[in-house]
């Protein structure tokens, strides 16, 4: 079958691979729509030092179950439109143990340690099959993004008091905004793109700062009566947004870390102690975020096309992926489309 395929920097294609043997407790599903997401373009740039290449890259998936094995419950039936939760766990380190499995020491990622879903067909254990309810296959693609950003707001254990700065107004960001929101907060969204700003105060933030053109600390202060943010969700992973962070978010306040940054960070550490701060990371998500997403975007409030940068097939997804590198600020999601 064709799958889309990474085989070393800057290099991709479409390439046949083996057609699936599918276990008794898997399902087997056709892929409609996946999304190439930063860790992709990471992969594509080689700059992603936990991928093995070759790989099929792609974890953001809108699905239709194609064939169920003998030992997958019956609520699992042909036809049903799916997405994926696309992570591994142990079942046996200390985050398994805790109950966090979206943090497992030795989580393996669909595209990143283990291949992809930018392919016709693939099989997978059923418990990692969520059924979408009534939203179509393009729809799911955006699922599991949005629901890395709704993790972080757990994490951050967001209140209808709090006033919530998000930096980076990507899908996961935008995910963490419209959580935020949901929870009552008021939501500050900080990004060096007027478009994508725009959309965050659609998405439900309250005020929105063009980090290039303003002065976010003077902005802050004005917002927030002097106080600062009391959470920061840092969706970028640069040493500046950091750094930003850190500086920004008021005195007992919540730094939540959801960005890989590539290079090396330094701090005033003052400021935690200082500040006394609660520094949390926010890694992949829970069954439970996707839930909570589906249900948002069941609401049909969400504006799924705005969110949908563009839409191609497998054989023009290596033009697509060079367009998103040149112009990285205007791309939200690039979906890939198999049928």
């Amino acid at each position: 079958m064709k799958a889309i395929q990474i085989s070393a920097e800057r290099q991709m294609g479409v390439v046949d691979i083996p057609e699936i043997e599918m276990k008794n407790n898997e399902v087997l599903l056709r892929l409609e729509y996946v999304g190439f997401c930063g860790s992709d373009l990471s992969t594509w740039l080689g700059r992603n030092p936990m991928v093995k290449m070759p790989v099929v890259p792609g974890h953001e998936v809108g699905a239709v179950i194609e064939k169920v094995g003998a030992d997958v419950p019956e609520e699992l039936k042909s036809g049903m439109v799916v997405t994926v939760n696309p992570y591994t766990n142990c079942g046996k380190c200390a985050s398994c143990r805790n109950g966090r499995v979206n943090a497992c020491e030795h989580n393996e990622t669909l595209g990143v340690q283990r291949w992809g879903a930018m392919r016709e067909r693939i099989a997978l254990p059923w418990e990692k099959i969520i059924p979408a309810g009534q939203l179509t296959s393009r729809t799911c693609a955006l699922i599991e993004p949005m629901s890395v950003g709704f993790h972080a707001v757990s994490r951050a254990q967001v209140t209808d008091i709090d006033t919530v700065l998000v930096i980076g107004c990507g899908m996961v960001g935008m995910g963490a905004i419209v959580r935020s929101a949901q929870r009552g907060a008021t939501v500050v969204a900080a990004d060096i793109d007027d478009d994508k700003l725009a959309l965050a105060r659609e998405m439900g933030a309250s005020y929105t700062i063009n980090t290039c053109t303003e002065d976010i600390h003077a902005r802050l202060r004005e917002i927030t009566s002097g106080f600062g943010p009391d959470v920061v969700i840092e969706a970028v992973g640069s040493s500046p947004t950091y750094q930003m962070a850190v500086d920004e978010v008021a005195f007992t306040g919540r730094v939540i870390c959801i960005g890989y940054a590539k290079t090396e960070v330094s701090f005033q550490t003052k400021l935690f102690v200082q500040k006394e701060l609660d520094i949390r990371g926010s890694r992949n998500a829970l069954p439970s975020d996707f839930r909570a997403v589906i249900c948002y975007l069941e609401r049909g409030t969400c504006p799924v096309d705005s969110l949908i940068s563009r839409v191609v097939k497998p054989d023009e997804a290596p033009a697509a992926m060079q367009q998103w590198a040149a112009e990285p600020g205007k791309v939200f999601r690039i979906l890939v489309k198999f049928t």
